[in-house]
């Protein structure tokens, strides 16, 4: 279960980082989820925010083929915008944002099942046409309808964080999972998060027989 308040045992500096950063526990999306997967879109692309930690950008750039349902990843290769009336298809932020992540079979499903739905779909065009305000809106309708507390869209990848983190996942995966250009963003981003390891650096120096 993840701590109500990671940052309680850090500094100050810690502090500052815990309080500008919303984030939601496993319990907090389940809650969400519920209340915003009667419709298939929602259901699926919050799914990947949470166990992804995708960029908005990244996400709402996929299409069907960037998905290995052999090996359950997907390949993040661009990034998506809107300028104006237009739609941009962009290379992402830095050489790391290109990457190939992991993601549970259940959510691969959950995404070839949504892909059927569609009218005239092919492989390689935009996989889910919506925008930031509606997801928005859609976060609003499944936070006022669970208690969850609101957060915005990128405090996805704040979440996904904290989950690995809690998870014992270490940092040199989770910067690359995020696409970081180095593990130092994800040290310093994150660094609030583990305020418990001095005091594990200690005890396992103790456990260590002098010579």
């Amino acid at each position: 279960k993840l701590p109500s308040n990671p940052a309680s045992a850090c500094g100050s500096m810690g502090k500052k980082k815990a309080e500008s950063m919303q984030f939601w526990t496993k319990e907090e999306f389940d809650s969400f989820i519920k209340c915003v997967s009667d419709k298939p879109l929602s259901k699926v692309v919050f799914h990947l925010f949470f166990y992804s930690g995708m960029r908005e950008g990244e996400l709402l750039a996929l299409t069907l083929n960037d998905f290995d349902f052999d090996n359950n990843t997907v390949s993040i290769t661009k990034n998506y915008a809107r300028l104006g009336s237009e739609d941009i298809i962009q290379t992402p932020k830095t050489p790391k944002s290109k990457r190939t992540i992991t993601l549970p079979a259940e959510i691969m499903e959950m995404v070839k099942e949504y892909s059927s739905m569609l009218y005239d779909y092919k492989p390689t065009d935009r996989l889910f046409l919506t925008s930031k305000q509606s997801l928005t809106r859609e976060m609003i309708r499944g936070c006022t309808a669970s208690g969850v507390k609101r957060i915005r869209i990128h405090d996805f990848r704040h979440s996904h964080a904290s989950l690995l983190v809690n998870n014992g996942i270490n940092i040199q995966e989770i910067a690359r999972r995020l696409g970081h250009a180095d593990v130092g963003v994800t040290l310093r981003t994150y660094s609030h998060l583990y305020p418990k390891e001095s005091e594990r650096a200690l005890t396992v120096l103790n456990e260590i027989k002098m010579s």
